[in-house]
């Protein structure tokens, strides 16, 4: 369009603003065309470029460089080291003829620091040697503001704010014009090739470095990105975010500045022209101008995912933020995220594809549809459209390998076991787990029981008849169990223990049962299953009851005379439970006590007419018989009497002559019948226990008469009544005892007893002496009281001399009186420390008391009785 017949006419430089295309050539022309954007109806962009005029600048040198400053309205042309400003629209050269001379090269700056709306910043690299120069330029004027001398000459320049980006002959540099301060980047030899010096954001410049780099620069000489590998020969470079294009002889090669990779590579010779205009990108040969169209974003990724690209597709993704709208760039980024999880998914990538499924906020029926029969029949889902991923079930995505089927069920139970408790899961738990539920049947994983005894939203139709395919009928009950149908959980779990269905999910499925119905709620279950659990085990099966919680018991109303009938058939069920009753909740009912002393009774004796010998069963009933009958008091006494008449049973019948106080026969029975003297002193312990003094020692007194009654010649009897004397001085009245024993016994055979008894003598006369003197110190503080509430008139004189004797005198009995109430103070903390320290009348101690603290204190109270018993006169 520009040639026609005339072949020399060579490209020199275009620019682009807007739908406004201008090209100036090396025949001192521009041209302006309009570039109309089409879409085909195969979605391919095409441009169509209309002539709109040319001008002539008339100095038959070629056009060097075109900045449009569409703000101004204004273009700015640079042809024989001048700058000249143009009307966009016509062309024309401003009337005023404002012009720039003396420009080798120049750039505009996108980053104007004038702040005025109607002014453009250049800079133009000065055709004196080392020199740029800044200028202001307005519609019809241009203005210096700064000229800044360069160590080197410089060969290409962009400008960022104050900052200016310059390629040297041997370096690169950022120098800040404002303040005249350098900083060097990297060397570069501008002889060899050609400088590139690129404004590619704030502050940020696009460098043609050494070994066919692409290098990053910021304002501050430091490179916050990697540098891109282009051609050694690279001759222009663009910016299309987020891709740097380079221009080399032969190829346009497509750089991402995310990740720095090469993505494309492009035939194309003889371009010599490679520029970026908001957006579009233009290459240009001497004969053609042609325009780059990046296609969408969204295809790009689309294109990457169906490579199976997945970090490059959102490395893309992430870096196309700053280019699409937040909400709809939410959208696409969840949904790549989905995507790129189902291809790491299908790859066998499971801990990438969870977190991509996380972060991507995957609808997890997504995935569960993947997997045949797992979705409830109730479930409504359908899959997204347009599809995130190319598979119509696992069988297609595994090709029928089991192996990788089976990992991806696992990783299925162990992504939906982590979701179902999150936020993911709302509005869909009952898919979920139930899902969950026929994997873990399928599996026979060991969590299935644990979802089933825990919260859970298990469908019951699918789950049930899941779980019955798969013969897990022990989880089939839990499942019933928790849907509150406990009939039908505890029919089927009789049946797995009956062995009329199989499953070996429990080996103490009859245990479980028992402490399943133990905490039922349902008084008729309970009956209902009983007889079945005492059948099994009557030791076991008996806890349903004795292990139920009493406010259960008493909420529904279970009676114990009912328990008690239903266990008649089960001896050992029965004991159990009448001694949960005595003995653990301890009820004070005769006949629960009566009753589990005759099923003792009967027991041992069934046990002796078996055998003759005293085996470990006897002994334990023996027991737990004596055991009871000492510690009840509730139990007929006479008619367990009756019951063991006639038998070799005489502890026990010594037992309840004790509970009859009649203690002679009781003691007759040990002493004489079974000759267990330690038992007899026994007897007399546990009697009296509780009791006072007095009657625990007419007990040992009874037995010291049994031992030594008159009709009895025994030397045993008598050495048990020495040890009896000897061991249990402190029980006995002295003085009847001497009464009892015999004249021929010599005193060094009772010594232990006499040693006791007379100690225990003397500190009893003492003790009493030192009450009674505690006691006359308490009397007399009392009176002192008494008198001192009571008082005395006292006379008061106008005559001075009286008065103060009174007052004297007041103070003298004052002083005297507090000294007799502190002395009755001291007496009675004595007398509390004595009485809470005195020695234990039974101890039979024979250390000599002058070595005993308690004697000490003794000493000084009765000496302090002394001083107390002495007249005190006021």
């Amino acid at each position: 369009m520009l040639m026609g017949d005339k072949n020399y006419i060579n490209i020199e430089c275009i620019e682009c603003c807007g739908k406004n295309l201008y090209i100036g050539t090396n025949d001192c022309f521009i041209y302006h065309f309009l570039l109309d954007e089409k879409i085909s109806t195969a979605g391919k962009i095409t441009f169509v470029a209309t002539k709109q005029l040319h001008k002539y600048l008339g100095l038959k040198k070629p056009v060097s460089e075109l900045k449009a400053a569409s703000a101004l309205t204004r273009l700015l042309v640079l042809c024989d080291n001048t700058i000249t400003l143009v009307n966009m629209m016509n062309l024309e050269p401003v009337p005023t003829g404002a012009r720039i001379k003396g420009a080798v090269t120049f750039a505009l700056n996108e980053n104007p620091v004038s702040g005025d709306p109607f002014c453009v910043e250049v800079c133009i690299i000065s055709v004196k040697r080392r020199t740029i120069q800044m200028f202001m330029v307005f519609e019809d004027r241009v203005q210096i503001v700064k000229e800044v001398f360069t160590p080197e000459q410089p060969c290409a320049v962009a400008v960022d704010g104050y900052y200016l980006c310059l390629a040297l002959t041997t370096q690169y540099i950022i120098l800040n014009y404002s303040t005249g301060i350098s900083q060097d980047l990297f060397p570069y030899c501008s002889d060899e090739k050609r400088p590139i010096v690129k404004r590619i954001g704030r502050q940020e410049f696009l460098l043609a470095g050494p070994g066919g780099l692409g290098m990053f620069a910021t304002v501050d000489g430091i490179s916050q990105r990697a540098p891109v590998h282009w051609s050694e020969n690279v001759i222009g470079a663009a910016l299309c975010f987020p891709y740097v294009v380079a221009l080399d002889d032969e190829f346009i090669t497509v750089h991402s500045m995310l990740d720095q990779q090469q993505k494309q590579t492009l035939p194309f010779k003889e371009g010599h022209i490679l520029q970026d205009f908001e957006g579009k990108v233009i290459v240009a040969t001497n004969k053609g101008v042609y325009i780059l169209v990046p296609l969408p974003l969204e295809k790009q990724i689309q294109d990457l995912l169906a490579s199976h690209r997945v970090e490059e597709a959102l490395v893309l993704a992430k870096g196309a933020r700053r280019n699409i709208p937040k909400e709809k760039f939410q959208v696409m980024y969840k949904r790549i995220l989905q995507q790129a999880g189902f291809i790491q998914f299908a790859q066998l990538q499971f801990l990438e594809a969870k977190e991509l499924f996380r972060s991507g906020q995957l609808d997890v029926r997504e995935l569960i549809s993947l997997y045949p029969f797992l979705l409830p029949t109730s479930s409504s889902f359908i899959r997204s459209h347009p599809p995130l991923h190319e598979y119509a079930d696992l069988n297609q995505l595994t090709q029928g390998d089991q192996e990788k089927m089976t990992k991806c069920k696992r990783f299925l139970m162990s992504y939906l076991n982590e979701v179902r408790s999150t936020e993911v899961a709302n509005g869909y738990k009952e898919d979920i787990d139930t899902a969950l539920l026929k994997l873990y049947a399928e599996s026979n994983h060991e969590s299935l029981l644990d979802l089933l005894v825990s919260e859970n939203f298990c469908l019951l139709t699918d789950s049930a008849a899941w779980l019955e395919k798969h013969k897990k009928y022990f989880a089939l009950g839990l499942l019933y169990h928790y849907n509150g149908q406990d009939a039908t959980a505890l029919q089927l779990w009789v049946k797995i223990v009956d062995g009329d269905i199989q499953d070996s999910t429990r080996s103490d499925l009859y245990e479980y049962i028992v402490d399943f119905l133990t905490f039922c709620s349902d008084q008729d279950l309970v009956w209902k299953y009983s007889e079945w659990v005492l059948q099994k085990n009557e030791e076991v099966g008996v806890q349903i009851f004795t292990k139920r919680p009493f406010e259960e018991q008493e909420k529904n109303n279970i009676n114990q005379d009912d328990i008690i009938s239903c266990l008649n058939k089960y001896p050992k069920a029965r004991v159990k439970y009448l001694e949960h009753l005595v003995l653990d909740r301890k009820i004070e009912k005769e006949k629960y006590h009566t009753h589990l002393a005759v099923l003792y009774l009967e027991a041992v004796l069934q046990l002796k007419s078996m055998t003759t010998d005293n085996s470990t069963e006897t002994t334990e009933l023996l027991f737990k018989l004596r055991s009871l009958l000492q510690k009840s008091d509730l139990y007929r006494i006479h008619f367990i009497l009756d019951k063991i008449q006639g038998t070799d049973l005489h502890m026990e019948s010594a037992i309840l002559y004790g509970k009859l106080e009649e203690h002679e026969k009781a003691l007759h029975i040990l002493v004489h019948k079974l000759k267990d003297f330690h038992a007899a002193e026994e007897y007399c312990i546990w009697n009296s226990e509780n009791r006072d003094v007095q009657y625990r020692r007419r007990l040992f007194h009874m037995l010291l008469s049994v031992y030594l009654n008159p009709g009895t010649s025994d030397c045993a009897l008598v050495m048990a009544a020495v040890d009896l004397l000897n061991s249990h001085a402190a029980e006995f009245d002295a003085a009847l005892v001497l009464q009892l024993v015999p004249d021929s016994w010599s005193v060094q055979l009772l010594s232990p007893f006499l040693a006791g008894a007379v100690r225990q003598s003397v500190h009893t006369r003492r003790m009493t002496q030192t009450a009674l003197g505690l006691a006359q110190a308490e009397n007399l503080i009392y009176k002192y009281e008494k008198v001192k509430q009571k008082g005395t008139p006292i006379l008061l004189s106008d005559k001075k001399t009286s008065a103060d004797k009174l007052e004297n005198r007041l103070e003298r009995v004052q002083v005297s009186s507090d000294q007799l109430f502190a002395r009755g103070k001291y007496c009675l903390s004595i007398r509390k420390t004595l009485c809470s320290s005195a020695p234990n009348a039974k101890t039979n101690d024979s250390s000599p008391p002058e070595h005993d603290d308690i004697w000490q204190m003794r000493r000084e109270l009765v000496s302090s009785s002394f001083l107390l018993a002495k007249p005190l006169w006021i």
